[in-house]
């Protein structure tokens, strides 16, 4: 493992998605930073990070609230200068429209679009000064079109696809590379796993067959390849989806 005097921060590191990509970087040097609502549950993070000889310091914090971004990227630029921050709040919810409660429809606004402007701003502005960084937002189907009961989320995810190409735009001749992942199928999480089985029994569950969910460990592979492109080839918009994925 090389140590790259540089951190990697991510904002929303999930059980799955989140971890897996904290996971990758730590294993090419980086220091991770992870943040999530409950710092407590990052526990495992840090221990399989620090087992397999890596850094990984747990922030609990709301990606919805300025002040505790701003103090978590802050932190995360001072313990080694900033160079990734990965955008990863989770938002997915399903509702139909005449059960959306402006509630609902604000708070996966905030989660979902808002939190992604906060981070990816403080991330911009902390990289600058070093001449260089990524950022990698987390998009997803909703990000591309709307569903049946998918309105509050899928408006959320449009909007951050078009605060990523906004940044994209006018980051990339600063040497910032914006990067945003759609996130095309459904994700092996114990989430996914419960949905399945509530729709068609346990039965479902047995019948899934090898690489039918998407493996998180395969989509944290696709942000390190974002992350380590030259700059005469940066990709602004990855789609993942499986082989047999319908689209």
């Amino acid at each position: 493992m090389q140590d790259r005097h540089a951190t990697a921060a991510i904002i929303g590191a999930g059980d799955f998605i989140g971890s897996a990509v904290a996971r990758r970087f730590a294993k090419e040097g980086y220091t991770i930073f992870a943040g999530r609502r409950n710092a407590d549950k990052l526990a495992p993070l840090v221990e399989s990070i620090e087992a397999a000889g890596g850094t990984c310091v747990a922030r609990g914090m709301d990606a919805r609230r300025e002040e505790e971004v701003v103090r978590f990227l802050q932190a995360a630029d001072h313990a080694a200068p900033l160079e990734i921050c990965v955008v990863n709040p989770g938002a997915n919810v399903n509702f139909p429209i005449l059960e959306t409660t402006e509630r609902v429809f604000r708070k996966v606004w905030e989660m979902a679009c808002y939190a992604g402007f906060l981070a990816g701003r403080e991330a911009a502005r902390l990289m600058l000064p070093h001449g260089k960084g990524t950022i990698l937002f987390t998009g997803a189907t909703a990000s591309l079109r709307g569903g049946i009961g998918y309105a509050a989320f899928a408006s959320a995810k449009f909007g951050l696809r078009a605060v990523a190409q906004s940044m994209a735009r006018e980051l990339a001749p600063k040497n910032i590379h914006v990067a945003h992942l759609i996130i095309d199928a459904g994700v092996d999480t114990a989430f996914v796993r419960e949905r399945i089985k509530a729709r068609g029994g346990q039965d479902a569950l047995d019948r899934l067959e090898p690489d039918q969910l998407m493996n998180p460990q395969s989509i944290a592979n696709a942000y390190w390849q974002l992350h380590v492109q030259t700059r005469d080839a940066w990709t602004f918009e990855l789609d993942l989806r499986l082989y047999r994925e319908p689209w």
